[in-house]
C-alpha cells in the first residue's frame, strides 16, 4: 500500500502561563528599523563582526595603528620640554608635553618595574617621549618624572613608573584622539595614573551627532545591545566564545554608580559559559566592541544587522517601537 504523504494538521496543547516574578520580565525584544541607522561597518546578517571594522584600524594589534606601517625603527622623537598640566572637560586633568600634546601609558607596560612593551610599529603610532629634557611645570611633582631604557638603548620618560607617549593621530594642542584606543591607551594625569574625573560613572549617557543619546560605559566608551539576545523571562546572553572577544560583555555595575540610564532592569546576571557578572540595561545584556577604538566611536551600530546602540531606557537605537 502506498504511503501518503499529506499530513494532517498538528494540534499545539497550550501549556500553563507562568507567574513571572523576575525583575527583567518584559515584552519580546523590538526589531531595527532600516540600515539607513547605520553609521558604522556591516558584516554579513547574522555575524558578530569577526572580519575587523571600522576607523581603518585593525582589532587585533590592540594600539589604532592600521597593520600597513612597516617595521622599521620609529622616528627620533621630539624632545618632552617643560611638562604641563591641561584641563580635559571629559578626563579632567590631563598631562602634556611642552607643545601641550597629550601624553599616554599603554595597559601591556609595566610601573613597578618601568617596562615598556610598546616597539616597532606600535613606537610609530605611539612614539615614546624622551627623558633626556623633561622638567616638572606648575601642578607637576618632580620626584614622579623617571625614565626606562629601551630596547635600543634610548631613555623614555616615566611618570609614577609609567613610560610616557605621544599618539601620532594627535595634531594638534590639547587633542586626546588616543584616549582608550584599544581598551589599551589612556591620557596620564599628572600623578601617573589614566586620566579620568573622580566622579564619572560606570555607566552614563552622551549626546551622539547621528544617534542621538546613547549610554557608554566608565570610559566612554559605546555600549550596545544584540538582539539575539533575551531580557524576558530572564537575562541570557546568545553571544559567546568568539563572540565575546569582538563584543566584550560590560562588567556588573553598581546602580548608584550610573547617572542619566533608567534605572529599571538596571543589573548584573551571571553568564554561565564564564561565571562572571554583565550588566544589563532593562535587563537586556551589553556590551563594548572591539572596533570601536576611542571613546566616541560608534562603529559597531548595525554590525550584522544584529548590533544596535542603546538608548537610555535600554531600547536599541534603530529600532521600532
Amino acid at each position: 500500500m502506498k504511503t501518503s504523504w499529506r499530513s494532517a494538521s498538528l494540534v499545539v496543547v497550550a501549556a500553563s502561563v507562568l507567574m513571572l516574578t523576575t525583575a527583567c520580565g518584559q515584552d519580546n525584544p523590538t526589531t531595527p528599523s532600516s540600515a539607513a541607522q547605520n553609521v558604522g561597518a556591516t558584516a554579513a546578517a547574522g555575524d558578530y563582526g569577526n572580519s575587523g571594522t571600522g576607523t581603518g584600524t585593525t582589532a587585533g594589534n590592540g594600539y589604532g595603528a592600521d597593520g600597513s606601517q612597516s617595521s622599521s625603527s620609529p622616528a627620533a622623537a621630539a624632545p618632552a620640554g617643560k611638562l604641563s598640566v591641561a584641563a580635559n572637560p571629559d578626563l579632567g586633568k590631563v598631562l602634556t608635553d611642552g607643545a601641550g600634546l597629550t601624553l599616554y601609558r599603554f595597559d601591556a607596560d609595566t610601573a613597578n618595574p618601568p617596562k615598556t612593551n610598546c616597539n616597532g610599529d606600535c613606537a610609530k603610532t605611539w612614539p615614546p617621549v624622551p627623558a633626556d629634557d623633561a622638567t616638572a611645570g606648575e601642578g607637576i611633582d618632580k620626584a614622579l618624572l623617571g625614565e626606562v631604557t629601551r630596547s635600543d638603548g634610548s631613555k623614555q620618560l616615566t611618570i609614577g613608573g609609567w613610560p610616557a607617549y605621544r599618539y601620532a593621530k594627535d595634531v594638534n594642542a590639547g587633542d586626546v584622539s588616543g584616549q582608550g584606543v584599544g581598551g589599551k591607551w589612556f591620557a596620564l594625569a599628572p600623578n601617573g595614573k589614566k586620566a579620568t574625573l573622580a566622579d564619572q560613572p560606570g555607566l552614563s549617557t552622551r549626546k551622539d551627532a547621528k544617534l542621538g543619546e546613547i549610554v557608554v560605559d566608565k570610559n566612554g566608551m559605546t555600549v550596545y545591545r544584540f538582539i539575539k539576545d533575551k531580557a524576558w523571562p530572564k537575562s541570557v546572553s546568545n553571544c559567546t566564545g568568539a563572540c565575546l572577544e569582538k563584543w566584550p560583555a560590560v562588567a556588573e555595575v553598581k546602580a548608584d554608580d550610573t547617572k542619566g540610564v533608567a534605572k529599571k532592569g538596571l543589573m548584573g546576571f551571571t553568564r554561565p559559559d564564564t561565571g562572571t557578572k554583565q550588566m544589563t540595561v532593562n535587563c537586556w545584556p551589553i556590551y563594548t566592541f572591539s572596533g570601536d577604538k576611542a571613546a566616541g566611536d560608534t562603529n559597531g551600530q548595525g554590525v550584522g544587522g544584529t548590533w544596535y546602540a542603546v538608548r537610555p531606557d535600554g531600547k536599541l537605537v534603530g529600532a521600532s517601537k
